[in-house]
């Protein structure tokens, strides 16, 4: 299970301030507790005005990299922010994100295959937000041809196939989820990821609909997620998920974890 920390996120206030007054101190400390709680990726995402966004990007970037060793997910929907990261990380990156949106594929295509750089495609085209699992396959679909048409490796290709509230839609759980499967069998090699916290928005008890989700969907075959790996629950049901699907050879993940103390308060 790919983990991306999302916690240094511009559109928190706190993460905001502190890119803005540059305080490398708070930027380090998120960055060096999230690799220190089983962070793969740690997530980078300015938020700041479009116009400034490219130099916080370099910033934040540089910043993370000064600190850990997990490399950055570079994450911004502005394509001046998404280069100018790239420019700036010292190996492979993650980009978050392309779609399949007009003539916004192409060029990030090309971006992500400059920097030799793995890169999360959503399920969204020119149609909209997709509400049934055959439109998201369908697009996941495109994506990889795309994808593959430009020389991005398919394991180098995470398909996002969109979470949605389940408190304003109640059908959108089951159908990310039945979209899951799918798109690791038609698509081999490629990775499914989601921003886990989107199922639970403006729903009480948070957390407990967040790691019922993880579950399940890691059943269906969802190896990456998007998530604060400070949740201790949480990372408790990833290595708990692990044993269970047979991703921990004899269970000894899960075994490790629980004499060094990290699930008793979950068992």
């Amino acid at each position: 299970m790919i983990i991306v920390g999302e916690r240094i996120n511009g559109n928190t206030k706190r993460v905001r301030d502190a890119i803005i007054a540059r305080d490398a101190g708070f930027i380090v400390e998120q960055a060096r507790l999230q690799a220190e709680a089983g962070a793969d990726y740690i997530d980078a995402n300015a938020g700041t005005d479009p116009a400034r966004e490219p130099e916080d990007m370099v910033w934040l970037v540089e910043t993370v990299q000064s600190a850990v060793e997990q490399p950055v997910c570079v994450d911004s929907a502005n394509p001046a922010a998404l280069q100018a990261g790239l420019e700036a990380h010292r190996g492979q990156a993650l980009v978050n994100s392309m779609s399949a949106e007009g003539e916004r594929l192409e060029p990030l295509l090309d971006l992500v295959k400059k920097h030799e750089a793995r890169v999360v495609g959503l399920t969204l085209d020119d149609s909209g937000l997709p509400k049934t699992a055959d439109r998201r396959v369908a697009i996941a679909k495109k994506l990889a041809a795309a994808a593959d048409e430009a020389g991005v490796a398919r394991e180098n290709l995470f398909i996002d196939p969109l979470t949605r509230a389940v408190g304003v839609e109640s059908d959108q759980g089951a159908a990310f989820l039945d979209a899951v499967a799918p798109i690791r069998e038609s698509l081999p090699g490629v990775h499914v990821i989601c921003g886990l916290s989107n199922i639970s928005f403006q729903m009480p008890a948070r957390r407990l609909l967040n790691r019922t989700f993880l579950a399940m969907a890691m059943a269906r075959g969802m190896d990456a997620a998007i998530v604060d790996p400070l949740d201790g629950g949480l990372m408790a049901v990833v290595c708990a998920g692990r044993a269970l699907l047979g991703q921990d050879d004899m269970c000894m993940g899960y075994i490790q974890a629980y004499r060094e103390g990290d699930l008793e308060q979950w068992a």
